[in-house]
């Protein structure tokens, strides 16, 4: 599907390019922490933040959402240059996917629709496959399916952020002694379905480094959309 000016604001940039702010004044609004230059998601549902611009007053008003401990991430086009007063605890290239596939094919997947009850057995997995951020709270922002092999939780995948026409999927992930047997790429083409199905265009964030998942995206009907920097800002250290 065409980006088309309806997916552009006044100014020009992509609904995407300033992804986390336009959920957050959108679908996520229900989320939303501050408003004005700096926003955020509580940090326990998940730790996207965003600013107006790279002025002193956004970076002030973030600085003031930054929990103790808690840093936030920034998903931005450009490379951010934060002031003193923080400390950048990491900094990544993601590419930005969108889906621009046909729904050709449906996957007899043994699958369930996980809830509040499974989010010990999900933090557990993320923590093992390191897919991305995932909290305690994160179950929250859409629909999770997982695959379970004697009961125990061995995939899932579901929807993060979401602003109007585009959902992300996000929090993919295969136990590694279930991999190569296609949990992956059916949890997708589910997640794929419900979304589409709602009218919503599925996107997804994925490290450069990680060429194994870029390829099986592309195969799903992702394309490239752009190169994005993800930089994890904490409160620097007195």
């Amino acid at each position: 599907m065409p980006e088309t000016e309806a997916k552009r604001n006044a100014n020009g940039m992509h609904r995407l390019d300033d992804v986390v702010r336009n959920a957050l004044v959108s679908t996520h609004q229900r989320f939303a922490l501050g408003d004005g230059p700096a926003i955020r998601y509580p940090a326990d549902v998940a730790p996207f933040a965003a600013i107006a611009d790279s002025g002193t007053d956004s970076f002030a008003a973030l600085r003031t959402l930054i929990e103790p401990q808690r840093p936030v991430a920034l998903v931005t086009t450009d490379e951010l240059a934060p002031p003193p007063g923080f400390s950048v605890t990491r900094r990544a290239v993601v590419l930005q996917m969108i889906w621009q596939g046909t729904r050709d094919r449906h996957d007899e997947l043994q699958h369930v629709r996980l809830t509040e009850a499974d989010v010990a057995e999900m933090l557990a997995l993320t923590a093992a496959t390191e897919p991305g951020p995932f909290g305690p709270r994160t179950i929250e922002l859409g629909s999770y399916f997982g695959v379970r092999s004697q009961a125990k939780l061995v995939a899932m995948a579901g929807e993060r952020m979401r602003l109007d026409g585009f959902t992300e999927i996000s929090a993919v992930c295969v136990d590694a002694a279930f991999r190569g047997r296609g949990h992956a790429a059916g949890l997708m083409r589910l997640l794929i379905s419900t979304i589409t199905a709602r009218g919503e265009t599925p996107f997804l964030h994925v490290f450069t480094s990680n060429r194994t998942a870029i390829s099986l995206y592309r195969t799903l009907g992702f394309i490239d959309r752009r190169e994005m920097h993800l930089t994890v800002l904490d409160r620097a250290q007195s």
